[in-house]
């Protein structure tokens, strides 16, 4: 069984995402439309039984057209929303900087969240749990899964499916948007394609 872990189409820069509810911009949804294409095209190989989603916008936005080539539902799972980055989300990037100079997520320390939102620990510990859940959920199902969501909730998973570190002050990689990643279970173990 294989998780398509999937990061939205790209969205606003302006503003600061986290449970920021921007719809995705243009180029997002042109890429947005170009997955469903690719799945389209491939989907015997691919055999996607189910979709999930964060209950953001750029995540729904992303994934319904996935949904809709495929004809199948969306189930839309708000614990694998972004960091919960409080009273920043969907604030002017101009703006924060004044209102918050040097509060960024790089720069928060394990346990320091953010104003009104969460800290790297509670992140982790949510999407920890909530991958456990999802795994236990789809590892015996006979088609894959595809997850919709968000760049440092994929970096989370992967971190975890690695066994490497998680760590807020840095990113192992760079995610793209609206590209597959393939997580695939065997023997009772997740590891990345």
């Amino acid at each position: 069984m294989i998780c398509y872990l999937v990061r939205h189409g790209k969205d606003d820069s302006t503003v600061r995402g986290g449970w920021s509810n921007h719809p995705l911009v243009a180029e997002g949804e042109a890429q947005a439309r170009e997955l469903a294409r690719f799945v389209a095209e491939n989907k015997d190989a691919l055999n996607i039984g189910r979709i999930y989603t964060s209950d953001l916008t750029r995540a729904e936005q992303t994934a319904r057209p996935i949904a809709e080539v495929l004809g199948l539902p969306l189930t839309r799972l708000s614990a694998f929303r972004e960091a919960n980055n409080g009273v920043l989300a969907g604030m002017d990037n101009e703006l924060a900087k004044a209102r918050y100079p040097g509060l960024y997520w790089s720069a928060l320390d394990w346990e320091e969240a953010y104003p009104g939102g969460e800290s790297p620990k509670e992140f982790f510990e949510r999407i920890r749990t909530a991958w456990k859940e999802l795994t236990q959920a789809v590892k015996d199902c006979d088609s894959n899964t595809v997850l919709v969501t968000h760049g440092g909730v994929i970096q989370v998973i992967l971190s975890l499916v690695n066994g490497a570190n998680y760590t807020n002050k840095d990113k192992p990689r760079r995610i793209p948007h609206a590209e597959l990643v393939a997580i695939e279970y065997n023997d009772g173990i997740w590891t990345e394609r």
